[in-house]
């Protein structure tokens, strides 16, 4: 169809005509409101970039001196970032004469390592920079993390003002003259 009379018809149903392919022989175009397409492209771009998540990079710090206790709460807390998919530079830094002793630090980041075994990979090895030395570790793939437990319900409390022995006393059921059931309980 030549342009001016395909103009004609984009004019007839006040639509736009857009060019998909120019570079095509002949070259291929299309009738569509073009303001409406931009806007649609915009929407879909935008709920794409909601439903991503972002990684972002956590860090964990300790001292050489830092307890067994200690970095048994810090590692479980590197398993909770894990868990929602960031990843976590694991830090020692160094003061004074803890600078002459850096296998401390390097020992440190090896045992955490072996304790997130599983659960994680080692980005990058343990590497002093400055007083620091770092590692970075990610989420292992098909690592699932376990799920937490629902919270215990807490103990229930009387609170119809009766005595402990007629609460804790076996309940029965009676059916009542108009089919009602009620429930009694029985003192011993």
């Amino acid at each position: 169809m030549p342009p001016p009379r395909a103009l004609d018809i984009a004019r007839e149903r006040n639509l736009d005509l857009v060019e998909i392919s120019p570079n095509a022989v002949p070259p291929v175009c299309k009738l569509m409101d073009y303001g409406r397409y931009k806007y649609e492209q915009a929407k879909k771009e935008n709920e794409a970039r909601k439903n991503q998540k972002t990684i972002t990079l956590k860090e964990i710090r300790m001292r050489p001196r830092t307890d067994d206790h200690d970095i048994d709460v810090k590692t479980r807390k590197i398993q909770e970032f894990l868990a929602e998919g960031d990843r976590v530079r694991v830090s020692v830094q160094f003061r004074g004469a803890e600078m002459r002793h850096p296998d401390i630090g390097r020992k440190m980041l090896d045992e955490i390592a072996e304790v997130l075994k599983g659960s994680a990979v080692i980005e990058r090895n343990p590497m002093m920079e400055g007083r620091m030395m770092s590692m970075i570790v990610s989420r292992a793939p098909g690592w699932e993390p376990p799920k937490k437990p629902l919270p215990a319900t807490g103990k229930q409390h009387n609170t119809k003002g009766q005595t402990d022995a007629v609460a804790s006393a076996p309940q029965h059921a009676q059916l009542s003259d108009n089919g009602d059931v009620a429930e009694t309980a029985q003192e011993s």
